[in-house]
């Protein structure tokens, strides 16, 4: 094996190990907004909340759904069937020893335009994350306070 070859080997084993590690943190992520929503909507169901604390939280609520929506886009599998075993189910025994055999910088390019996409998603649905908490916990001060509008 040439070394260029060992380099593009090493590149689409590198470009995998990205799309794995975006979806677990994808996951862990995930699980955690949904642990949010449901903690903040078991709190805020039994407190006497003020405008400026609905406002405030169901902005913030808003957000953190937002940020699932895409955290579940990140993760949804893409069956487009250009790369992988979704190109693999459509071909031929003949035609996948090709596809194997063939170009794998294609395939890297291809891979790693997906992990982008992936961690694009991720990135905004971590920035919506932290935003929307921090409205949950200034809708808590808001409630705690008293503050009226």
């Amino acid at each position: 094996m040439s070394a260029a070859d060992r380099n593009l080997s090493a590149a689409h084993a590198e470009v995998k190990t990205e799309i794995a590690r975006t979806d677990a943190k994808t996951a862990l992520l995930l699980a955690f907004v949904g642990a949010v929503l449901a903690g903040t909507w078991t709190i805020a169901r039994d407190l006497p909340l003020n405008r400026p604390a609905l406002v405030v939280g169901g902005v913030g609520l808003a957000l953190l759904v937002g940020a699932a929506g895409l955290l579940l886009r990140s993760v949804r599998p893409n069956l487009s069937g250009r790369h992988g075993f979704p190109l693999w189910a459509t071909l031929t025994a003949e035609e996948i020893s090709t596809a194997v055999g063939g170009d794998l910088a294609a395939d890297i390019a291809g891979l790693s335009r997906l992990a982008v996409t992936k961690f694009t998603c991720l990135r905004r649905a971590v920035d919506l994350t932290q935003v929307g908490g921090a409205l949950l916990i200034l809708a808590a001060l808001l409630t705690l306070g008293g503050a009226a509008w």
